[in-house]
């Protein structure tokens, strides 16, 4: 069994009611885009891309999804309305299986080297340390020992916070006085790490995107900094956003990989908007794979991504 075990009716059961709102306001469109028509015509395609669009899927993404449509509405050349619902699960589940390795519902750390260190980046405000917090909480669950570092240096709440959470989860964090070389910071928490034997270590960083060459410039000092204790760190490059956002958390992510090198997402907050559409659009549009979506202020409630429950819970299939 991977390290956050297996995707169980509970999670499903938290799944669900956090895509609720999603799922209610995707369908309510979708019916008003039908209505009245009986089969699949150019109305009814413009009529869904405006679903689409509207459900923060994303532009490009949609126009991608109808003409996948399109071309199974002229290869089969008769498809009914009811039978659009269907097509459609099908073109997403298949977009999301392109841009995801796998449905990461029984990952593990990698077993050939310690600590497996994720730095995490994402714009102040998205969650990136109450993420950071409940993925410590996950991963001690399984028996792993954590470590946390406090890089985010520029904000002494960001600092506090992080403290906090290391305190709640019962993991060590390595900080610094405020306004301290973000970079230096990673050194000893990779450094205490390795000598202690983690098994995983968290690096928080600043959230600020107003000097993108400033970042770019930061975040490269602080992945160099690290290759000096171990030199294959950071194993992971984990951005998070906020997926009530909509929009604005597709220009972050966009940003964000224009600056660094992204290799996996956290989307959160999805329980709490019915934007939860934006998860297509920025897996397929940045090509990099969603392994964790927030679902809830609970500690049990940051859930590895499984497309394909993902996709069964926005279209309502238990």
């Amino acid at each position: 069994m991977g390290l956050f075990g297996i995707f169980n009716k509970k999670k499903k059961e938290t799944l669900d009611k956090g895509l609720e709102r999603t799922q209610q306001s995707f369908f309510s469109k979708i019916t008003k885009a039908v209505a009245g028509k009986s089969k699949v015509d150019d109305d009814v395609l413009d009529n869904l891309e405006e679903v689409l669009i509207t459900s923060d899927v994303g532009i490009e993404t949609t126009l991608k999804i109808i003409e996948r449509i399109q071309e199974r509405v002229a290869r089969d050349k008769y498809v009914t309305t009811s039978e659009l619902n269907g097509i459609l699960r099908e073109e997403i589940a298949s977009l999301l299986a392109e841009n995801n390795t796998n449905d990461n519902e029984d990952w593990d750390l990698p077993t050939d080297h310690k600590p497996y260190v994720i730095l995490v980046v994402g714009v102040n405000g998205v969650g990136k340390t109450t993420t950071i917090g409940k993925l410590a909480y996950q991963f001690k669950q399984a028996g792993k020992k954590v470590y946390l570092g406090a890089a985010d240096t520029f904000r002494a709440a960001a600092v506090e916070q992080l403290c906090i959470w290391g305190e709640r989860v019962g993991v060590p964090v390595i900080k610094q006085q405020m306004g301290s070389d973000p970079a230096s910071v990673a050194f000893d928490t990779l450094t205490s790490a390795k000598a202690n034997q983690a098994d995983v270590v968290l690096i928080d960083t600043a959230g600020r995107l107003h000097n993108k060459v400033g970042l770019m410039n930061e975040l490269k000092k602080v992945k160099d900094v690290m290759k000096k204790v171990l030199p294959d760190a950071p194993d992971e490059v984990m951005l998070v956003l906020d997926g009530s956002t909509g929009q604005n958390a597709f220009e972050q992510a966009k940003q964000f990989s224009a600056v660094t090198n992204i290799t996996s997402m956290a989307i959160t907050k999805l329980d709490g908007t019915a934007k939860g559409g934006v998860v297509i659009g920025i897996s397929d549009q940045l090509k990099v794979p969603v392994k964790y979506i927030g679902l809830g202020e609970g500690m049990e409630d940051l859930q590895l991504f499984n497309k394909q429950q993902f996709v069964d819970s926005l279209f309502g299939e238990k």
